[in-house]
């Protein structure tokens, strides 16, 4: 994810960020069923995927803390 990206998900709120992270992860999902059966090029998608959703919940993370 793109320094830009993570600028605008800081903007958006924790509800909106929750159901990024869902959706990022059905898409994980997706990817790793299409891997097994050989169909995915891309070997490095799931890494890449696992990162953003690490990124998200990060920002969640801060964003509670903030809030106290």
């Amino acid at each position: 994810m793109k320094k830009l990206e993570l600028t605008k998900l800081r903007e958006k709120s924790i509800k909106e960020l929750e159901k990024q992270v869902e959706k990022i992860k059905l898409q994980k999902a997706l990817t790793e069923a299409k891997m097994a059966v050989g169909k995915e090029k891309n070997l490095k998608a799931v890494a890449g995927l696992k990162r953003d959703i690490a990124q998200i919940l990060t920002i969640i993370k801060e964003k509670e803390k903030a809030e106290g």
